[in-house]
């Protein structure tokens, strides 16, 4: 009887572990939510190799802006989006947030900030406030360059701009690319011309301008030079369809100095994503044991971080 019963119990176990391994196998295409952001690429980067090691393919979804992210998910296009930016994001986020589309799974990055921002010399010359800027119209050619259409930023200069607030009636923002705007940004520091810019923490700009961030927006971007934090969000369904994969992106947070290490390859030395982030993970098993700790392969087999981040090298060609 006792012999039954401890086959019994193998096989309740085995059927258990098939059940979740089939459960597992339906998750094994994972969408996440791309908007042309240094920082949300090298995240997604760090994601995507990771995942792939652990027997999953990764679709890598590109939006314009963060409206349509939200609205993927929603529909359940999307699976993941690691760029909600609090409190500045909310609003734009309301219309698809709640329990029975998209969540907040977990916050990665709490060193965050997002205002305006000006050149050193720019500071120099007068420029501390969002008051201040106004007084200078023609210097700044009576621009203001933000991000893509449809950005939560943008939508914050659009209503101060709208509300005459600090004087900026007369300003026109300018919408673009992260990268067209930083382009704009090293053309006129080059030149040692005025320029008013959307800027944040963490990326690279930190250390590739001399830059100041201006006070007086917390109405607009909050308190502390729009201190944010920045939260993983997921479609309905996934923690209950997909544990293991709610497990990883749950263990995924970071450092700004992380980021800022990664983005600074890829900014600065042109390093591709996908290399400069294998090429951290390789220097770094403790935290890639973090990342993956409880966390197991697509099959459900259990993981090895170290033999995972020594496979992380790369070699030429590869």
């Amino acid at each position: 009887m006792k012999f039954v019963s401890r086959c019994v119990l193998v096989w309740l176990l085995a059927l258990t572990g098939y059940a979740e391994s089939a459960t597992e196998a339906q998750c094994q295409t994972v969408r996440i939510g791309v908007v042309d952001w240094t920082d949300l690429h090298v995240v997604n980067g760090i994601a995507k190799s990771l995942l792939e090691q652990l027997g999953y393919r990764v679709e890598l979804s590109n939006q314009p802006a963060t409206p349509e992210v939200f609205s993927q998910m929603q529909q359940r296009n999307i699976d993941v989006f690691m760029g909600y930016w609090t409190p500045a994001m909310v609003e734009v986020a309301a219309p698809f947030y709640g329990p029975q589309d998209v969540s907040t799974l977990t916050a990665n990055l709490d060193e965050a900030l997002w205002t305006l921002a000006v050149p050193d010399y720019v500071y120099e010359q007068g420029v501390h406030d969002f008051a201040d800027i106004a007084r200078f119209s023609d210097k700044f050619e009576g621009r203001i360059y933000g991000l893509e259409k449809g950005s939560s930023g943008n939508a914050a200069i659009l209503e101060m701009i709208s509300s005459n607030a600090f004087g900026l009636k007369d300003f026109k923002l300018i919408e673009t690319s992260e990268r067209l705007m930083l382009a704009q940004v090293n053309g006129r520091v080059r030149k040692g011309e005025w320029i008013v810019f959307m800027g944040w923490k963490p990326h690279p700009m930190n250390q590739q301008f001399a830059m100041r961030y201006l006070d007086g927006g917390d109405q607009y971007f909050g308190p502390d030079y729009g201190k944010a934090t920045v939260n993983t969000s997921i479609r309905k369904g996934l923690e209950q369809e997909c544990p293991n994969l709610a497990r990883f992106f749950s263990n995924l947070t970071f450092k700004a100095a992380i980021e800022e290490e990664i983005m600074q390859k890829t900014s600065n030395e042109f390093v591709p994503v996908d290399r400069a982030v294998r090429m951290w993970m390789h220097r770094n098993p403790a935290q890639v044991s973090a990342w993956l700790s409880g966390v197991k392969t697509l099959t459900g087999q259990p993981v090895d971080p170290q033999m995972m981040a020594d496979e992380m090298e790369v070699t030429f060609g590869r």
